[in-house]
């Protein structure tokens, strides 16, 4: 499964990771497998997702793929009343689900914008209204939330991208200031991440530098090190950038 230098065990705890079939979603996924959660593998790539699920409980992992659009709230919903059904909280949830159309806003179709921002800003909220309010009956949980430095500065091409992303980075400091007022024991973490190697961008734009980009590994080590922070403590927001990252500040 890969070893993180991040050291935190999260056996008898239930992830669930949007996303999670391929690129930064799979490396999350194996580091949490990794540190001993049992992980749900949410995304709408079956195939993909099952093939990792039964690499990761060959080596002694316990995961499950869960079909999921994260942009339909009553699928989102209805995942969450089956893991009611069967007594299955769901103790870290990771939104990392996430699409974009890199085009001049000028040849923009509504459909496209309407995707990317309901994939990237409407589904993590879908996915955190149904977590929240169970994490606070249970009095804990931890939220992490996949941002993006276009959530700080955006450039050509990205204009509903970075609005998702911005959008979603406004709601998960509002998160964090409601858990610090309803309930201590809940963890909000947004991850800021740069550039990765990963098919998100190497099938948009294969010509990339790719020494401008850094492992989504590297990502997934600060997903874990949020989690293994002392109770008393929260990381709010991490940034992960490649040192040549250029759109950081």
């Amino acid at each position: 499964m890969g070893s993180s230098g991040v050291r935190v065990d999260l056996h008898g705890r239930r992830a669930l990771v949007t996303g999670g079939a391929r690129g930064l979603g799979a490396s999350i996924v194996r580091r949490l497998a990794g540190a001993g959660a049992s992980v749900l593998v949410a995304d709408v790539r079956k195939e993909l997702a099952r093939e990792l699920c039964e690499e990761l409980n060959g080596d002694g992992g316990e995961t499950r793929f869960v079909e999921l659009d994260v942009r339909d709230p009553d699928a989102v919903a209805g995942v969450f009343r089956e893991l009611d059904g069967t007594g299955e909280a769901v103790d870290v949830l990771v939104n990392n689900a996430a699409v974009d159309v890199s085009k001049p806003i000028e040849h923009l179709t509504a459909d496209e914008v309407t995707r990317v921002v309901t994939t990237n800003l409407l589904g993590p909220v879908y996915l955190c209204l149904e977590t929240y309010r169970r994490m606070v009956a249970r009095g804990g949980g931890h939220i992490v939330n996949i941002l993006s430095t276009a959530a700080n500065r955006t450039w050509t091409e990205a204009g509903p991208y970075a609005a998702g992303k911005s959008g979603l980075r406004a709601f998960t400091h509002t998160l964090f200031k409601e858990a610090q007022r309803d309930c201590p024991g809940i963890g909000v973490t947004g991850v800021v991440a740069g550039g990765m190697e990963t098919p998100f961008i190497m099938e948009r734009f294969p010509d990339t530098d790719v020494s401008m980009l850094q492992s989504p590994d590297v990502v997934a080590d600060a997903v874990l090190y949020a989690l293994s922070v002392p109770e008393g403590s929260v990381a709010g927001e991490i940034v992960v950038v490649p040192r040549r990252e250029p759109s950081w500040p």
